[in-house]
């Protein structure tokens, strides 16, 4: 087996990618979200999108085969391998506010733009620099009418999301914080990167 780094539940971790390596990521015990971000390591203005990818892609159900685009309309990642195969690419990481007004808590509670904006600030990413996040593992669902709900995720121990880096990135990745997102349990996820 792989030497994978650690992260610990609702926190997350910032490092560097070459264009070619490839990031696994693993739900080590099952139904556990991670939320990643993507800049472009030479130009931070460059940054994974949502929107693009969606358009270029034509779904939003990503997986294996496809790839993940940045706001300037070029590939930043390709899934190589997907045994999991629901992720989600339409919800902001949780925040603060999501408590207050999802979860109705006003105390302190970890969220992922909280560790998102920790570890990626010593890089210079401010918070407002991070952007909406693709949700590997998340099982989001939405009905006829277009209802979005958050359900548990569908990982099962072991399974794991591969991505090539198709430029030099920085990365930014959690253990999700939110308890919907997460059948209302906080576990690890583990990482590894290897050249290709």
């Amino acid at each position: 087996m792989e030497n994978y780094t650690i992260i610990p539940p609702q926190t997350g971790k910032a490092f560097t990618m070459k264009k070619g390596q490839i990031l696994t990521v693993m739900d080590p015990q099952g139904k556990q979200v991670s939320d990643m971000v993507l800049f472009n390591l030479h130009d931070y203005g460059e940054r994974i999108s949502s929107g693009k990818t969606l358009d270029f892609e034509e779904s939003i159900l990503l997986t294996a085969g496809n790839t993940l685009w940045s706001n300037r309309s070029r590939k930043m990642v390709r899934i190589s391998a997907d045994t999991n195969g629901r992720n989600d690419f339409l919800l902001a990481p949780c925040s603060k506010e999501t408590f207050e007004i999802m979860y109705d808590y006003h105390d302190y509670h970890p969220s992922c733009l909280e560790n998102l904006t920790k570890n990626l600030e010593p890089f210079g990413i401010t918070q407002d620099d991070v952007p909406t996040a693709f949700n590997i593992f998340m099982n989001v669902q939405f009905d006829v009418s277009g209802k979005i709900s958050v359900l548990p995720p569908t990982s099962k121990p072991g399974d794991y999301v591969e991505f090539e880096a198709l430029m030099d990135l920085l990365v930014g990745l959690t253990a999700c914080s939110a308890e919907d997102s997460n059948g209302g349990t906080f576990k690890p996820i583990h990482y590894f990167i290897k050249d290709n």
